[in-house]
């Protein structure tokens, strides 16, 4: 039988391997979307949770936990200049930007890291930045909880006033002290600064990409097989045609 020659049978273990591949695919895309669909419920919940002091929800000895990103937290405490730090490469709608992070000592001795927010820059790297100031004095910031974002440690480390990634393992030797680990997403200071920064939006609650694209590797993997069985009947077919013109050739 031509299906069990040589070349079908390789033709017919890359489309088994192609297939298998593209269900797995799918399958990682549905595992996804079920992912993002419980961290919206977490998110859901904590955006319209109280306000809760941010000690109670971040800590200076482990990370922030899965279940409190987005927690709405408060801090009252004075902003260190000392610490503040710029991060590069934040882009808003075609805008380069950059964002103002700066240390927060609240009163009860404990710091934080409190992303204040974004301002337009120039696509001139020798021109001067000068961020807004924040309020001066004890201030009071609301604002949500985040996680550390990861990166090498050359991206999450301060150089010269200025990082990539806002991660408070990387600022425990510019702040030092009772550091919380994750930082803040200001959404409101008091009293409020001289001039306005653009503050962190909120997250999107969709459903994302996953389903469509779970079902487009499945689709590719029905494809596959199919394209398989049509090409093996149009070989067959192809095989019964010759006969029969060979038969009639005969007679």
């Amino acid at each position: 039988m031509y299906l069990l020659t040589r070349r079908w049978l390789l033709f017919g273990l890359v489309v088994i391997i192609l297939a298998v591949a593209c269900w797995r695919l799918g399958v990682w895309q549905f595992d996804r979307l079920e992912e993002r669909r419980a961290d919206n419920e977490i998110f859901e919940t904590n955006l319209a949770a109280p306000v809760r002091p941010a000690d109670d929800v971040m800590s200076s000895t482990s990370p922030l936990p899965g279940d409190a990103e987005w927690q709405r937290v408060e801090m009252i405490g004075t902003y260190d200049l000392r610490g503040q730090t710029l991060v590069r490469y934040q882009t808003r709608d075609g805008q380069p930007g950059m964002n103002v992070v700066v240390p927060l000592v609240g009163d009860d001795g404990a710091t934080a890291l409190v992303d204040r927010g974004w301002f337009a820059v120039t696509n001139d790297p020798g021109a001067r930045v000068d961020p807004p100031d924040p309020p001066s004095g004890r201030v009071t910031v609301i604002g949500w909880a985040q996680p550390d974002q990861n990166g090498d440690p050359d991206e999450i480390t301060p150089n010269d006033g200025k990082v990539r990634l806002i991660s408070s393992t990387g600022f425990e030797s510019e702040v030092g002290g009772h550091l919380l680990h994750g930082y803040i997403a200001a959404r409101q200071e008091r009293p409020a600064p001289p001039e306005e920064l653009e503050r962190a939006a909120p997250p999107e609650l969709d459903s994302g990409p996953h389903f469509f694209y779970g079902l487009q590797w499945w689709f590719f993997a029905a494809l596959a097989v199919g394209g398989f069985g049509y090409l093996a009947w149009s070989e067959a077919r192809d095989r019964r045609t010759a006969r029969e013109n060979r038969g009639d050739a005969a007679n």
